[in-house]
């Protein structure tokens, strides 16, 4: 059996489009002698459709699009698509999650998804009815154990806990599967890769059968797929691979040898490639915007977030600005002129002095006999905000915001200032990562495209005389760490305590900022997701609440040396 493996990138909502894609790829496919084509999850649809799901004539053309696929495919090819299937039955949900099975121009075989997951950016059983039954999909003499995305994740034999009754992977081995197929549309998140790699591995040795995966790849909106897609032999060893981040067509033969594939990848290589991906994507795929538009403060968020505009879309598809304020060093405002030369990109100072001093006087009235403070200093990000709209609304511009997810958590960042945009690039990347991607794009480009001193200067916002986030916020390692067990860990106070070793009263003062912080994080551009938690879609804590850890009973008193 000579199988194509088609990790394409479709858009949400372009059926058309991704159909034409599909008969591409499958095309392509038949060319290099394919036998079957197989192609990722919702692949017809886009992945997620979310809302799109309960209308009625988006169903309709997505059923017009598998006719259309049935009619168009070479002649020899067979291909299994994903794509939503209306529920013929009067009782469930109305439509099934699929994976349709085409040849010589039929539907041989219809496989509908049993695990629906509804956590994190999923929520499946909104829209789909599970599959109840497992069958084996039989198919010019091979047995083939077809399934969707989470049906292969339910599997881990060792776990202490699963989050569904039913395994359909073992069920299919019982059945008599000779080779397991799943197509996906699984979201990247860091260490998706060695994750993905352990869960079919134990298939694969469980059973003793081959095992092939086909994701999708690409971004939308907030959610990026990283590809990945792979054969997997019967002993759990890896044969066959695409790229990571990228359209690709593999071929595997059922009679040739394993080929090297990378064991894994580095953390800023894998925050690299998504968040260019991300950029790219919501740039093309919404097709409002002419080019990017970032504002240099001369720090090292705004200038990774430039940095990866420019490896996304090309540096005559980026514009930066620097907006210097009486507190903006001469410093901050030669970086960011070095960094917009060592990129390419057209360039623009505007000082901002001239709006705050309208606003001061506008407001002096009312703020006549006050002390000055955090009002005046957020006057200042919203000078900037206003001009980078301007700029967005006169050029049709997409602003890309620049806030890092440290910044986010705590509320260090100002609405209607540095966090207008329409996308939130750095929105799911920590400081200290951010550091690490900085270091990591320098040497990837083999010279000094983000300033060494732009690395090295301490953070800071320069909205008053010598200011630092170190005033206000624990050192960048220390936050996140604690950041990184509440956020993605769901620790509560005791445990966090436990395992950083920090004085609770510290970590509660964390923790009580993220909670406090959260009505400025739903106003928020979305944000490329790249961990296992981001702000967004996938987090769901309430605005207005009085739940307290205190009135929970969890305080704790920690001794510390």
């Amino acid at each position: 059996m000579k199988v194509a493996l088609a990790q394409i990138n479709p858009t949400v909502g372009d059926i058309g489009g991704n159909v034409d894609r599909i008969l591409d790829y499958a095309r392509r496919a038949a060319a290099a002698g394919a036998d079957l084509a197989v192609f990722p999850e919702l692949c017809v649809c886009g992945y997620p459709p979310l809302d799109l799901l309960e209308n009625d004539s988006f169903v309709d053309s997505c059923e017009a699009g598998l006719a259309r696929i049935e009619a168009g495919l070479p002649d020899g090819l067979a291909a299994i698509v994903g794509s939503p299937i209306r529920n013929p039955t009067p009782v469930g949900k109305r439509i099934f999650n699929a994976a349709v099975l085409i040849d010589d121009g039929q539907r041989m075989a219809t496989i509908h998804k049993a695990l629906l997951p509804t956590y994190d950016v999923f929520d499946e059983y909104r829209y789909f009815e599970p599959g109840h039954e497992r069958a084996i999909v039989e198919w010019r003499g091979h047995r083939i154990g077809l399934h969707i995305c989470e049906d292969m994740w339910n599997n881990e034999e060792q776990a202490d806990y699963h989050l569904y009754r039913e395994n359909p992977v073992d069920e299919l081995a019982d059945l008599g599967a000779e080779i397991f197929i799943n197509i996906s549309a699984s979201p990247f998140s860091l260490g998706k890769h060695r994750r993905r790699t352990e869960v079919v591995e134990e298939i694969c040795r469980e059973h003793g059968l081959p095992f092939i995966l086909v994701n999708q790849v690409g971004a939308n909106t907030e959610v990026v797929f990283d590809g990945d897609s792979r054969v997997h032999a019967a002993d759990g060893s890896l044969v066959r691979c695409a790229p990571s981040f990228e359209e690709a067509l593999i071929i595997w033969d059922s009679e040739s040898g394993p080929e090297k594939c990378p064991a894994g990848y580095a953390e800023s290589e894998e925050l690299h490639g998504a968040l260019v991906l991300g950029i790219a994507d919501y740039f093309h795929k919404t097709g409002a915007f002419s080019k990017a538009l970032v504002g240099l403060s001369g720090g090292i968020d705004s200038a990774v977030t430039c940095a990866l505009a420019v490896d996304a879309l090309g540096s005559d598809n980026v514009v930066g600005v620097t907006m210097p304020s009486r507190y903006s060093s001469e410093g901050s405002i030669s970086d960011s002129r070095d960094l917009a030369e060592n990129l390419g990109i057209e360039f623009h100072n505007i000082p901002i002095e001239p709006a705050v001093d309208a606003f001061g006087k506008m407001l002096e009235p009312v703020f006549h006999g006050t002390q000055e403070g955090i009002a005046e200093e957020n006057i200042q990000a919203r000078s900037r905000g206003v001009t980078l709209m301007g700029i967005s609304n006169k050029f049709n511009y997409l602003l890309l915001s620049t806030g890092n997810k440290s910044e986010m958590s705590v509320g260090y960042a100002t609405l209607y200032g540095d966090m207008s945009g329409g996308l939130a690039v750095l929105a799911d990347v920590y400081k200290t990562q951010v550091y690490d991607l900085a270091r990591y794009m320098n040497e990837w480009a083999g010279r000094e495209v983000i300033p060494r001193s732009t690395i090295d200067k301490p953070p800071s916002a320069e909205l008053r005389p010598d200011q630092k986030d170190s005033d206000s916020l624990p050192e960048y390692d220390v936050l996140d760490a604690i950041l990184r067990q509440y956020i993605e860990g769901q620790r509560d106070l005791r445990r966090i305590v436990a395992a950083t070793g920090y004085a609770e009263n510290l970590v509660e003062q964390i923790l009580n900022l993220v909670d406090r912080n959260e009505y400025k994080r739903r106003q928020a551009a979305p944000g490329i997701r790249v961990s296992t938690k981001a702000f967004g879609m996938g987090r769901r804590v309430p605005i207005v609440m009085r739940w307290s850890r205190a009135d929970a009973g969890i305080k704790t008193k920690v001794q510390t040396g």
